[in-house]
């Protein structure tokens, strides 16, 4: 379906501009492309369109000219905008510290149909659905057109703050249809507008531009726990950004920090202490809007937020336009994942994207061997490359990541055994055999056992299931070089040997070393340098 634009009677918009502004806009060609007029004083006018900017006059801004275009539209608001009556122009002024307006942004406003035919599925199924996007990417122009939409077969209010979806006036714009709608007489009084809209009027569904207060959050949770559809914009990009928003995640359901049992911090490979949603979410669906032809729709915002929450990529639907398709778009399914700055607040681990599962189960280790001990316990038949599906049990999912990162592997991190082509685990938790390990040789999963929760122990078991050319385990060099060392104090030849960098762990295992060979040992430097030295006991 090819979209229809209608521009809001745009000669209304130029006739409150100065004449010399409003003559050089009428003599361009391509004015059903302008964005919006820029008005500084003291500076050139000029005009923005979608990939640049003209100047439209030889003489800079005066008070006079501001003044010209402010006797000419409506009063200003507490949130500094002021409109033209029966249109959806959006005049925006700025102000110097006593209150005189010193610039204006004059944007134009048009009704767009058709916009929302790539989701008006979503649309008319009754759930509520925030809209997210930069600014000017088009939420309130879709928000506009769903109003509209469902007006014709329910009970519609618009709380309207700065008459961007009816336009300025106390007539609504024909743009929103039958809906009705509310006007705010200040931005900070929009939480009261929204429950008043409920209580007074039996709205069936209820649409807000720019959420962005607390206070409105809350009232839009009040809402939507009374059975009124919501359709609403936000502040925010995407999903994970909203929700780290201390003022608008209550949107999402909020988030809180709790702390886990030992079994089910083992079972998730994590901390004790993590994030978790604290209530269900005020909306059900959520669009990300990146470019007017181009969204990406969260179906379940409750099982998104815990997905992202735990690190794991959470599964949407990206449309885009296609209007060669029946439904006039293409869909295709994606795995997003966690932004940075939710990783970063949550300790939380980033995954590989899968898009099908390639099942690689041509090994068995039922049998519990240690890859560590037993290097060729696992004879692999040849090199594997295909996506493995690990499910870690009571080992560090950090170290995994970075143990396979290391190696340029393809691992995918499950958290259900359903999903696994291999479980990981130490050897002390298969010992105690957890009903979680008999249920993966039940199975017939292979089940792979570290001796240690170390990075150089798993960067070993995957180049063995991966059929890599087999390295020394930096574990073994690093106790081998202990023992010469040992052997080379013992016989008498050094009283002191310094041994190379290692981790904290191996450290500990080389000291634990000398003490059996009763010798006495000390860890010298800063990291990642610290090392250990190896004294005879004479020397100290």
């Amino acid at each position: 379906m090819v979209n229809q634009m209608i521009t809001d009677d745009i000669e209304a918009l130029f006739d409150v501009l100065p004449p010399r502004i409003r003559e050089r806009l009428r003599a361009m060609p391509d004015g059903d492309q302008l964005i919006e007029i820029v008005m500084d004083l003291g500076r050139l006018p000029e005009a923005r369109f979608p990939n640049r900017e003209v100047v439209l006059s030889d003489h800079e801004i005066t008070h006079d000219d501001l003044e010209y275009v402010v006797s000419r539209i409506g009063e200003f608001g507490g949130d500094n905008r002021a409109g033209i009556e029966r249109t959806l122009h959006r005049i925006s002024a700025i102000r110097n510290r006593r209150g005189d307006i010193v610039g204006l942004t004059c944007r134009v406003g048009r009704a767009v149909f058709g916009t929302i035919d790539i989701i008006r599925d979503i649309v008319e199924s009754g759930k509520s659905i925030l809209l997210l996007g930069r600014p000017g990417v088009g939420k309130t122009t879709m928000l506009r057109e769903t109003a509209r939409v469902l007006a014709e077969k329910k009970r519609v209010v618009i709380v309207d703050t700065s008459n961007e979806i009816g336009g300025d006036g106390d007539i609504p714009h024909p743009a929103i249809g039958r809906a009705r709608r509310m006007q705010v007489p200040r931005p900070e009084l929009q939480h009261e507008v929204m429950i008043e809209a409920v209580e007074n009027h039996m709205p069936e569904v209820i649409v807000i531009d720019e959420i962005g207060r607390e206070l409105e959050a809350l009232a839009a949770r009040t809402i939507a726990e009374r059975g009124v559809q919501l359709v609403g914009t936000a502040h925010g990009n995407t999903l994970d950004n909203l929700l780290m928003n201390p003022t608008l995640s209550d949107l999402l359901g909020g988030i809180q920090s709790v702390t886990l049992s030992d079994e089910e911090a083992r079972r998730r490979g994590t901390q004790k202490s993590v994030l978790e949603r604290k209530a269900p979410p005020t909306f059900d669906i959520v669009i990300e809007i990146q470019d007017r032809d181009t969204l990406v729709i969260h179906h379940d915002v409750a099982r998104a937020v815990d997905a992202m929450l735990r690190g794991y990529p959470v599964n949407s639907e990206v449309r885009r336009r296609d209007e060669s398709r029946p439904s006039g778009y293409v869909s295709e399914e994606v795995a997003v994942e966690p932004g940075e700055m939710l990783r970063r607040a949550g300790g939380l681990r980033g995954r590989p994207t899968l898009n099908e599962r390639t099942p690689t189960r041509g090994r068995s280790n039922n049998g519990g061997q240690s890859l560590a001990e037993s290097p060729s316990a696992i004879q692999p038949t040849a090199p594997v490359r295909s996506t493995m599906r690990v499910y870690p049990y009571g080992i560090s999912q950090n170290r995994l990541k970075q143990a396979a990162k290391a190696l340029n592997l393809p691992l995918l991190i499950v958290t259900d055994l359903g999903e696994a082509d291999m479980l990981m685990t130490l050897r002390s938790y298969y010992r105690k055999r957890p009903q979680i390990i008999s249920d993966a040789e039940r199975r017939g999963l292979p089940v792979y056992v570290l001796r240690s929760n170390t990075v150089a122990q798993m960067e070993q078991a995957l180049a063995d299931i991966f059929g890599l050319a087999a390295e020394v385990d930096p574990y073994t060099r690093a106790m081998e070089e202990a023992r010469l060392a040992i052997e080379k104090i013992q016989s008498g030849q050094a009283t002191s040997v310094e041994l190379s960098p290692q981790s904290a762990y191996i450290r500990r295992q080389q000291h634990e070393l000398a003490r059996q060979a009763n010798l006495i040992s000390r860890s010298l430097g800063k990291e990642p340098r610290r090392r250990v030295r190896i004294y005879a006991n004479k020397t100290l």
